[in-house]
């Protein structure tokens, strides 16, 4: 009797471990693999490419199962740009007890398109920024997040999952989603941006802009104790990171919303360049940012701790 009841004992273990959901490293592979390729003609507000992406990002919130934001009939929040018309991908994870708190994880998807040399046959020879850092990275992470918490099941505050379109030219898609939303509603905003690359303090290691506008970055340290990744203020005051992503919209309105990066903006050699291909990324690092975050947004998403707002500009 004791060995059948031991067995079931641990059977039930070897069940429940298998069932918690993690942040899979193939998944990341796929996600990015696919964000950064040459068919997403790298993914120019306007063009063709970002709208396969926009349809590759709304595929992935649908094999989750997200639902809708607001009132939209699909996970497009469209607007338009110079009388044309552009997208936001939101998905949504209700919140249990607190549903009309909520929580934000973000990334803007589009870049900075293709660029055209003239050989000697004087032959068209299109070249892609392929942009897998920027932002490429940030939407995987947002995607694998959403899926991580989709199956966790836990949120009790409602968590926004959002891409960002024409962050590139001015940072007009978060704009438009900004004033979508009641600030005073939003508790926090995990604004991704650039984690392909190793920091400049190695491995297992991000910084946060806007450290000491709010207790946001406190907070996920503290979440974090324990284990080997760390949290860093923003080693580059003088770039002005905190106003230059999409987390600034919401920010300027009280909200704590900052950016988690790791891009070394005194040394990053392939920013903005045709070289921000996905053989330059540090795909295992990069999962393991991206669980980090999922772990140092427990609290957050589980209403037991709020960040402090930030002094409206």
């Amino acid at each position: 009797m004791k060995k059948c009841l031991l067995f079931f004992i641990l059977a039930s273990c070897f069940a429940n471990a298998q069932q918690q959901p993690i942040v899979n490293k193939e998944e990341v592979i796929r996600i990015e693999t696919e964000l950064a390729s040459d068919k997403m003609q790298g993914r120019e507000v306007f063009k063709p490419g970002i709208d396969s992406a926009s349809v590759f990002i709304e595929k992935e919130f649908q094999r989750i199962g997200l639902s809708f934001y607001e009132d939209l009939k699909s996970f497009k929040q469209e607007f338009r740009l110079d009388d044309q018309r552009v997208n936001n991908v939101i998905g949504i994870l209700p919140g249990k007890s607190k549903p009309n708190e909520y929580v934000v994880f973000s990334a803007h998807f589009d870049h900075l398109g293709t660029k055209s040399k003239f050989g000697k046959n004087n032959s068209k020879d299109d070249k892609v920024f392929n942009g897998a850092n920027d932002d490429a990275s940030g939407v995987t992470a947002v995607i694998a997040l959403a899926d991580y918490f989709k199956q966790l099941n836990s949120n009790e505050r409602t968590l926004i999952f959002v891409a960002f379109t024409a962050e590139e030219i001015g940072g007009l898609g978060s704009q438009f989603f900004s004033e979508s939303i009641d600030p005073d509603q939003v508790v926090a905003m995990f604004n991704i941006e650039m984690i392909g690359t190793e920091s400049k303090w190695g491995r297992n290691s991000a910084y946060i802009t806007g450290f000491d506008k709010s207790d946001f970055g406190t907070i996920l340290q503290g979440n974090l104790k324990g284990t080997n990744f760390n949290f860093y203020e923003d080693p580059y005051p003088r770039e002005q990171l905190f106003y230059r992503s999409d987390n600034a919209r919401l920010a300027a309105v009280g909200v704590p919303a900052h950016t988690i990066s790791t891009s070394k903006m005194d040394n990053e050699p392939n920013y903005h360049k045709l070289t921000d291909e996905v053989s330059t990324l540090d795909l295992d690092n990069m999962t393991e940012i991206i669980k980090a975050i999922a772990l140092s947004s427990e609290t957050i998403i589980k209403g037991v701790h709020t960040p402090s707002r930030i002094k409206k500009l």
